[in-house]
């Protein structure tokens, strides 16, 4: 995204802009206000936009930043299809089939070719620029889905429905990863940074807690195909109107000759982040089995979306109440007490035995998911070159991905022979995986973000 030597500009509190200057690869040296980023070639040099007044509320003087609402709201429609399109699978080919063996294959499908060629396409972004990559990409998707829709709808032959699944996953990107791409582009100021990904941390959570409740409702109560009307259109409205944004697309990061960027599997503290994220994603992927089939018991399978919106919305709430705080300890120690506390939060899933203690459980074990999420996104940005920033966020969005479909596929099986609880008893295990690698990882860690740590206090 950004190439050397990077042209740079800084924002003064005063609000008024100074000249650009060199910055220096060695992040820890950087000024707390030197601009992160080139300045734009395409579409356009802009000078650097300032809010036009301070603002004690992190989030109200972010989103005062010229442009900041549009690529923000936008990138927000455009991710709603991440928390819609499996479920939404799910349920329109049960329905319409009467199978579920082949409802989950048929989302499977989806979910790897989204793992495996998310991160491929975050390379192109960073090498030739996000719309350029993804406008030929959205129009992929939004023909896949219809598709899809319509095979499923006409009864066409199974085939079909693994193809135009795969070929959705495949185009789809990590619309997440180029939002906070564009923040990271834009602010120079870590705490503003740290704000940044703070807010669309609660949007992801946002749209978990609408997405699956949406889906579910539509595809029950109005057709079984509405569940993928509406990321179908998302995809078109928000994709396109965020690439439409130039002002504030990042550079392309231009190739150095004589320089080659490593991959970002090479580094240690990324396959650290990734392992620990895998770990988080199998948490949600069996939390999300076990709730459903634990609501289903209990007779009211209906309330499983709204439980798992309970959940969503505990972590969106500490979303943005630990993004409006800067904080002086180092980042790494703050990732891996993130994931101390989600593991003893799940703990308490052994004392449910009632859908109200239920939500009640999940609305606290939320909690500890945003800062975590926050905290792992940061330390990429300090792990990863400023060129292969996108490619780095998308890895551990897959991460997470991948995580989901194990604690899923893991998760189903034990209900199957046990029950829900034996479900709630892979989220447990599944955490407490997630905490030891996290332990066996942090000398890692601490050694790869100690020359790049800055502080994030007043």
């Amino acid at each position: 995204m950004r190439s050397p030597p990077e042209l740079v500009r800084q924002t003064r509190a005063s609000l008024r802009a100074r000249p650009r200057g060199r910055r220096s690869r060695n992040r820890s040296r950087a000024a707390p206000d030197e601009r992160l980023g080139d300045v734009p070639d395409e579409p356009g040099t802009t000078p650097e936009p300032a809010p036009a007044k301070d603002s004690r509320n992190p989030y109200g003087a972010l989103l005062a930043i010229p442009g900041t609402k549009q690529f923000s709201g936008s990138g927000a429609l455009a991710r709603l299809p991440m928390s819609m399109v499996g479920i939404g699978i799910v349920l329109m080919i049960q329905q319409t089939t009467g199978s579920y063996g082949l409802a989950g294959r048929v989302s499977a499908a989806y979910i790897v070719a989204q793992a495996i060629c998310s991160p491929q396409i975050a390379k192109l972004v960073d090498r030739k620029g996000q719309a350029r990559v993804m406008r030929p990409m959205f129009v992929v998707t939004s023909l896949s889905l219809l598709g899809l829709i319509l095979s499923t709808a006409l009864g066409a032959p199974e085939a079909f429905l693994y193809l135009f699944a795969v070929l959705t996953g495949a185009s789809v990107g990590s619309v997440g990863s180029m939002v906070r791409a564009r923040w990271s582009n834009l602010l120079a100021d870590p705490r503003k940074l740290h704000s940044a990904y703070s807010f669309e941390s609660a949007v992801d959570e946002l749209c978990f807690v609408v997405g699956p409740m949406l889906a579910t409702i539509l595809a029950t109560s109005v057709a079984p195909t509405a569940g993928l009307i509406v990321p179908l259109v998302a995809v078109v409205v928000g994709g396109f109107w965020f690439l439409s944004l130039r002002e504030t697309e990042p550079p392309v990061s231009i190739p150095v000759e004589g320089v080659k960027n490593r991959s970002v599997l090479l580094n240690g503290g990324m396959l650290a982040v990734i392992a620990v994220f895998i770990g988080m994603g199998a948490v949600f992927g069996a939390t999300d089995v076990a709730t459903i089939a634990f609501a289903k018991e209990a007779g009211h399978e209906a309330m499983a979306g709204v439980i798992l919106g309970v959940f969503a919305a505990g972590s969106l709430i500490s979303g943005l109440l630990y993004g409006a705080k800067h904080w002086l300890s180092p980042l790494w120690k703050r990732f891996a007490v993130g994931m101390l506390a989600l593991a003893v939060g799940v703990t308490l899933f052994f004392f449910v035995t009632s859908l109200p203690i239920l939500a009640a459980v999940m609305f606290v074990a939320g909690f500890a998911i945003s800062p975590t999420l926050i905290n792992g996104n940061n330390l990429v940005q300090l792990l990863v070159p400023p060129s292969q920033l996108t490619e780095g966020l998308t890895w551990v969005g897959t991460a997470l991905g991948v995580g989901v479909s194990v604690g899923t596929s893991v998760a189903g099986a034990r209900i199957d022979e046990a029950g829900s609880h034996a479900g709630f008893t892979v989220v447990v295990v599944a955490a407490g995986i997630a905490v030891l690698v996290m332990l066996a990882s942090l000398t890692t860690l601490r050694s790869r973000t100690a020359g790049s740590t800055v502080t994030e206090g007043h």
